[in-house]
């Protein structure tokens, strides 16, 4: 199945995809969750009822509606750095024998056909084309054999990054943290569907693929990541994972190849579909609510 959070009338609703248009999971479904991380974390309940709306009309077409980021505010983001042995290589850093992990904030979330910012701050602006997974259930100390039961589902996303401010200190989390730096989706592909251990992920920039590999490449893969993460801390249904980029990085190009303004970026990956975002100048523009 494939899940989704849209706008519409003024709203937000939860959905599901089927073909080209969405059935309404808020609409039909009484005392259904009011947002992903509640229908998540409620999934066994919820599970036959929303597989069973697969077979009605969609409300409305894909193109009618605005989609949203699948989980659009997670408790937790978290990407692992240095995970294709091909991105290592363009990066000239050495193959890490842990993994590498950082956190973006959640307010760098956007959706998955929204603009993403050029910062008014930087002109070292880049993709990163990673396969996404969201966590299923509350969890700690999972061992491999058991974390897929802990995923979810799996979505398209991109790791934006601000590549002077990222690598201009030891710690990421500014430099991957700009808001709108985090479009994912279009939707949640539930896991029954896929494993995500095998499928095909590019990147492409005004119609030029500068990224194309396969997630079997990841050098630690998303069980490895599972069970590595909830050794340190409690996972928890909806929190976000992002899980590596191949390489072909405009940071790898020599010199760089950095986004500028009216970009397009699409990112796909096999079965999962894609996300596609056009890249816009920031203001800089004091704002105090």
């Amino acid at each position: 199945m494939k899940l989704v959070t849209y706008s519409a009338e003024g709203k937000e609703w939860l959905g599901l995809a089927v073909g080209s248009g969405i059935v309404s999971i808020s609409r039909h479904l009484p005392g259904a969750p009011e947002s992903m991380i509640e229908l998540i974390r409620r999934w066994s309940e919820f599970v036959g009822p929303v597989s069973q709306l697969q077979d009605r009309e969609p409300d409305a077409e894909l193109g009618a509606v605005r989609l949203r980021a699948p989980v659009p505010r997670p408790g937790k983001i978290l990407a692992i750095g240095l995970n294709y042995k091909d991105h290592i290589e363009e990066t000239k850093m050495e193959t890490p024998e842990h993994q590498t992990w950082f956190a973006k904030m959640p307010t760098s979330v956007t959706g998955p056909y929204d603009t993403i910012e050029l910062p008014a701050v930087s002109d070292s602006l880049d993709y990163e084309a990673e396969l996404v997974m969201v966590i299923g259930r509350r969890a700690r100390n999972v061992p491999r054999s058991r974390a897929h039961e802990v995923i979810f589902g799996y979505c398209v996303g991109n790791d934006v990054s601000v590549r002077d401010w990222q690598l201009r200190v030891s710690q990421w989390i500014i430099g991957k943290s700009f808001d709108t730096h985090a479009p994912c989706g279009p939707w949640i592909t539930t896991a029954h569907e896929t494993d995500g251990s095998d499928l095909g992920i590019r990147c492409l920039v005004n119609g030029e693929v500068r990224q194309s590999s396969n997630t079997k490449h990841l050098l630690f893969d998303c069980y490895a990541q599972v069970e590595h993460l909830s050794k340190v801390m409690t996972l928890e249904p909806g929190d976000v994972i992002f899980t590596g980029t191949p390489g072909g990085a405009g940071m790898g190009y020599q010199p760089p190849v950095y986004l500028r303004a009216d970009d397009v970026v699409r990112v796909e990956i096999d079965k999962l579909g894609h996300i596609e975002n056009r890249v816009v100048r920031g203001s800089p523009e004091t704002i105090i609510e």
